[in-house]
């Protein structure tokens, strides 16, 4: 096998395949089936919205995928790697290796800079600190703040903090973006400069799945699947996708 045919297998193997995942929670004497049988495949380069009402197991299916928590029965393969029966500290190594996330609330340090934020991911695994600085400088310019790396969180927009908290899912070169709700705290024309940056990184080459129970943000995806009561009840393709760049600039118009 030559190195294209090596490259070639390479992309082949699915970034997630769950293999009739189950996750079942003990509630004093009630056990609660939040996921029932889940298999689903995440190909290299697809743009994924999650969506589905409270309870469906959405957010159960992306702690998992996020190494945050095990499947009660199933398997979970990252990159062909089963990690369903990963101890909590290998799990944490994966995470930190492989996955990138984003949250609603941006979850930053409110008295440290910018660039100080995005390093975070890098202080415990033996990375200079000149190194740091210069791969965190670099995640803020990629995400358009190379001239606020020095700003706190208070003096930044909600718009702006939501770039860092991408710049610091970015800086450890994830394998998956994993976003819960990113746009949730945000405006309208805000939540579509967020939108825009992830279908910028998505057309580099990353694999992006967001959890939403915006019709519209989900409409930015290429992809949407749908749970309700632990189960997928929908899977399609986006035949008619929103391009966040073209309504910024129709907006402006």
């Amino acid at each position: 096998m030559d190195r294209s045919e090596i490259g070639a297998a390479a992309q082949a193997v699915p970034v997630v395949q769950t293999e009739g995942v189950e996750k079942v929670y003990a509630m004093g004497d009630v056990k609660v089936h939040a996921l029932r049988g889940i298999s689903l495949g995440i190909d290299p380069g697809e743009f994924i919205a999650v969506m589905g009402a409270s309870g469906s197991g959405k957010s159960t299916f992306m702690n998992l995928v996020g190494c945050l928590d095990r499947p009660t029965a199933g398997r979970y393969l990252l990159r062909g790697q089963d990690v369903s029966r990963f101890s909590r500290d290998q799990l944490a190594q994966v995470r930190g290796r492989e996955i990138g996330f984003v949250f609603q609330g941006f979850n930053l340090l409110p008295r440290t800079s910018a660039v100080e934020n995005v390093e975070l991911p890098m202080l415990y695994q033996g990375i200079s600190g000149r190194e740091r600085r210069d791969r965190a400088t670099q995640a803020l310019e990629q995400v358009g703040l190379g001239d606020r790396v020095d700003h706190t969180p208070a003096q930044l927009s909600g718009g702006q903090q939501q770039r860092v908290a991408i710049a610091r899912a970015l800086v450890n070169q994830p394998t998956l973006m994993l976003a819960d709700e990113p746009t949730g705290n945000l405006d309208s024309r805000t939540s579509l400069e967020v939108m825009g940056l992830f279908q910028d990184l998505n057309d580099r080459g990353l694999t992006v799945l967001l959890v939403t129970h915006e019709p519209d943000i989900a409409s930015h995806a290429k992809r949407v699947v749908v749970f309700r009561d632990g189960h997928v009840v929908d899977d399609r393709r986006v035949t008619d996708r929103r391009l966040a760049r073209l309504e910024l600039q129709e907006g402006a118009a």
